[in-house]
């Protein structure tokens, strides 16, 4: 259960408890430390993070009620698990499996690149994060082809009192519209970031990317040299795309050679990638098969990929043809093996299991409790003595039952049950027992 606490600076219920979402204790998704080496960000001026934005874009995340079933979430094909990918090459929607490999979203916010999916369609992370919800595969609500529509969700959800609550909390009113969900799922996505790898802490200690990190191994700086140096200097200019110290894709990037579409023919249209960051798990292997279709199952098979590009395709990135030819780079086995070593450096470790960025249902998809916001005067107090009251008051959603709750200990708990008003105003006035009480109001959603 999540309820606001009046008249002290804790609270028993905690972000990390399954099913409890608190919007007094939120995690810090806006102000998460950043490297200072680390310099792009997307966030548009109009839709910066927030704390307890991000908090309602998580919740959406990881809501198989956005789906036409109730089956699929966002979190269905992006798992915190596998750096926000899928370990499947083709993910499974609600009407059969996606045409494209899910693409890892660690880092989407610092790249110089705003537009978004593979084949670069979407503008920025806001127009990306609505467009899986309208695909009539992935989770349905398209419009067409017998699919209810946006709009429909849109319904669906506002008759959901928990979003109405958290809403509220978020926009200071229940109106749910599909501008405000992309905010908040932007928020969240934007937050997902992984600066804690071993190529980090060599970087803050080194001073730029091209010296020496202590922290590597021989071979590693190696393939970090190789990394960084373009052909024409016996290297294998990997930076020219793939740009350190974030990783993220060169915006004016085409395709990569890789064109094979999954379930046949060809698709030339992929120009978007990842960041380059976790590509790998703690173990040194792959999430899954790597491009738009999954082709490459191993690092080393990316490294020999673009060792000698297979052919010059139509929309082949220049900078993969010099010359008017496909590349050839002629890397040694010791050369590869080298890169292979130095792209394992770019996998962090806390991404993968920070609550923040993790579940917030309960094993039965469920929330339990939604603590409801602070308000700098929730408490007015009157009278003298024993005569002495406390009115508290909060911002809810009109005419929908809250729970009153006071506790001595932070511990045991006497719920009363009130309703907000046709304003959407909650007030309770108690009288106040003891040296010091603590107040709250929380929405228990109901089954």
């Amino acid at each position: 259960m999540l309820v606001p606490v009046v008249g002290g600076s804790l609270t028993l219920l905690s972000m990390a408890q399954e099913g409890v979402v608190d919007l007094t204790q939120l995690a810090n998704y806006a102000n998460q430390p950043v490297p200072a080496y680390i310099n792009k960000d997307n966030t548009p001026a109009a839709n910066p993070i927030t704390d307890i934005g991000a908090t309602l874009g998580r919740v959406m995340f990881f809501d198989k009620r956005l789906s036409k079933n109730d089956t699929v979430s966002c979190a269905s094909c992006h798992q915190q698990e596998h750096a926000f990918s899928d370990p499947e090459v083709a993910s499974t929607g609600v009407a059969g499996t996606t045409g494209r490999h899910s693409m890892r979203l660690i880092n989407a916010r610092f790249a110089n690149e705003n537009r978004f999916f593979w084949d670069e369609r979407a503008t920025s992370v806001e127009d990306q994060s609505t467009r899986p919800i309208q695909d009539h595969v992935e989770m349905g609500f398209s419009g067409a082809d017998g699919d209810p529509s946006l709009a429909n969700l849109v319904t669906k959800i506002s008759a959901i009192e928990e979003y109405q609550v958290l809403f509220t909390g978020v926009y200071g009113d229940p109106l749910i519209t599909e501008e405000r969900m992309q905010r908040a799922l932007a928020q969240f996505v934007r937050s997902i970031q992984s600066f804690d790898s071993k190529y980090d802490l060599g970087r803050a200690a080194a001073g730029n990317n091209n010296a020496q990190f202590a922290n590597f191994s021989a071979q590693e700086n190696a393939g970090k040299q190789l990394f960084m140096t373009p052909p024409p200097q016996g290297g294998a200019g990997c930076n020219a795309c793939h740009q350190a110290p974030e990783f993220d894709i060169d915006p004016n990037s085409g395709n990569n050679g890789v064109v094979a579409a999954l379930g046949g023919g060809d698709d030339f249209t992929n120009t978007r990638s990842p960041s380059l960051r976790d590509l790998v798990d703690a173990t040194g292997t792959l999430h899954t098969g790597l491009m738009h279709n999954g082709s490459l199952t191993t690092l080393l098979d990316v490294v020999n990929h673009y060792n000698a590009i297979p052919a010059d395709v139509v929309g082949l990135d220049p900078r993969l043809r010099p010359g008017g030819r496909p590349q050839r780079l002629n890397l040694t086995d010791v050369e590869k093996d080298s890169l292979v070593a130095f792209l394992k450096t770019l996998t962090g470790s806390s991404v993968y299991t920070d609550a923040k960025w993790s579940n917030p249902f309960d094993p039965a998809g469920q929330l339990s409790l939604i603590v409801l916001p602070l308000n700098t005067d929730a408490l007015r107090f009157s009278g003298a003595g024993d005569a002495r009251e406390v009115t508290v008051t909060s911002v809810g959603v009109a005419n929908v039952g809250y729970i009153f709750q006071t506790s001595m200990d932070l511990i045991n708990w006497t719920s009363t049950a009130v309703t907000a008003s046709a304003a959407g105003q909650l007030s309770v006035t108690v009288a106040t027992s003891g040296p010091r009480c603590f107040y709250r109001y929380a929405y228990a959603p109901g089954p």
